[in-house]
């Protein structure tokens, strides 16, 4: 039976979904979860579960689509018209490169948090890239898939006690202290960069559809639409709780205490590590900052993974190319997205915050189309009736895209009219 379960072939099949969270937790979570969490305490919680919930038809959407058709989504895409390849296409060479800048700059801002003064964040940042690039040459999927399920692994089990820790060991809160409100026009802008990322960017739907072949091939397995569902809410469930575990953290150890996130890299990566420190102890510093710099490596790493792996596929399919040029064509895109990005930060770049801002916000900008996108080649005729989205997800889908587009005109209002 084509869905029938075993231990073996499910064991098999795990990979793609665990590694949409790897990419998920870096920026959204560390970042603007925990920075949620501080400055506005418990009042956003509902929110950052509402963006998963709304987001989670369309991060399904990608995976099932290619399990029930045996096609990527993206070859989904160019069913319904070529048009439609073109717009992920700009949209990726848009976003891919801001993104890619974005993580390995927390990355590099991280790793200078070792003590390592002689050299700048931005020159950091461009090394662990290419360093990144370099492995990727070399190792490609199989050691994404490794990395990524002992990381998630190792950061959840920290946060989850770093969280349990501070519950009793939270710190005073002034009794005049009034915490501001998150819905205000004032903070529009920062919701909007909180749900860009939240928990990802939906193009990320695509790279979890095209690792599921990268999975085939490394084990010799195809997965079923049941295992495929399995992998799938495994990662997609790690990512949503890791949010609220950063929110959690964010609001027990910071809000109310008057204490901001700095702008600068090296002193919001200091911040980072304290809010686990405070908690769990100084002796864990290190262990903490080993933590979250592997964490944002990985995250760099998955991300100069999936971009140039769906723009390779974009082009494949623009131009009907062999399969066997595949690899040649995303290699090529590797290498493009390194210099890219480099040259961002090099540039362009002397606020990690404000980089990370405008590629969350870059990011919830295009989830309406790309979601319209998702639901409508999850609907077509090459998909069977039974495996289409139901009344629940046709609900949750609806819902979703037009949360995001009144999200999208709201920001349009706040920036151009307020």
């Amino acid at each position: 039976m084509p869905n029938s379960l075993s231990a073996s072939n499910l064991w098999k099949a795990l990979g793609p979904g665990i590694l949409v969270a790897c990419a998920a937790v870096g920026g959204s979570h560390l970042v603007w979860s925990t920075r949620a969490g501080a400055e506005f305490g418990w009042q956003l919680l509902g929110l950052v579960l509402l963006a998963n919930l709304l987001k989670y038809p369309f991060f399904l959407y990608g995976q099932r689509y290619t399990a029930v058709t045996g096609e990527s989504l993206l070859a989904g895409y160019r069913r319904k018209g070529m048009v439609y390849v073109w717009i992920f296409l700009a949209i990726n060479l848009l976003t891919g490169t801001i993104n890619i800048a974005g993580v390995g700059m927390l990355s590099g801002a991280l790793l200078a948090g070792y003590g390592i003064t002689a050299v700048s964040v931005q020159a950091l940042s461009i090394l662990l890239i290419a360093i990144c690039a370099g492995l990727l040459f070399l190792g490609h999927y199989k050691l994404l898939d490794g990395l990524a399920k002992v990381i998630i692994s190792f950061l959840a089990v920290g946060t989850l006690a770093a969280v349990l820790l501070a519950i009793p060991n939270r710190p005073e809160i002034a009794a005049d202290f009034t915490a501001p409100s998150p819905y205000t026009w004032t903070s529009f802008a920062f919701l909007v960069t909180l749900l860009g990322w939240m928990p990802a960017p939906i193009d990320l739907s695509a790279w979890s559809s095209l690792w599921m072949f990268s999975r085939e091939k490394q084990t010799g397995h195809f997965a079923t639409v049941k295992e495929t569902s399995i992998d799938f809410y495994i990662g997609y469930g790690a990512a949503t709780v890791l949010a609220v575990l950063f929110v959690a953290l964010g609001a027990l150890v910071m809000h109310g205490t008057g204490e901001g996130f700095s702008e600068s890299g090296i002193g919001f990566s200091q911040q980072l590590v304290s809010l686990y420190t405070a908690t769990i102890g100084p002796w864990s510093q290190w262990l903490i900052l080993t933590a979250a710099f592997v964490t944002m490596f990985s995250t760099t790493l998955t991300c100069l993974d999936g971009y140039p792996r769906s723009l390779a596929a974009c082009c494949t399919l623009l131009k009907d190319l062999p399969a066997k040029r595949f690899s040649q064509i995303q290699n090529l895109w590797i290498l493009l997205s390194t210099l890219l990005a480099a040259a961002v930060i090099h540039f362009y770049v002397r606020n990690l915050l404000q980089l990370l801002s405008f590629a969350a916000v870059v990011s919830f900008l295009t989830s309406p189309i790309l979601a319209w996108i998702n639901y409508k080649v999850m609907t077509g005729p090459n998909v069977p009736e039974s495996e289409r989205p139901g009344p629940v997800l046709k609900t949750l889908s609806a819902l979703g895209m037009a949360f995001f587009v009144l999200m999208t005109l709201g920001y349009a209002y706040v920036t151009f009219f307020r």
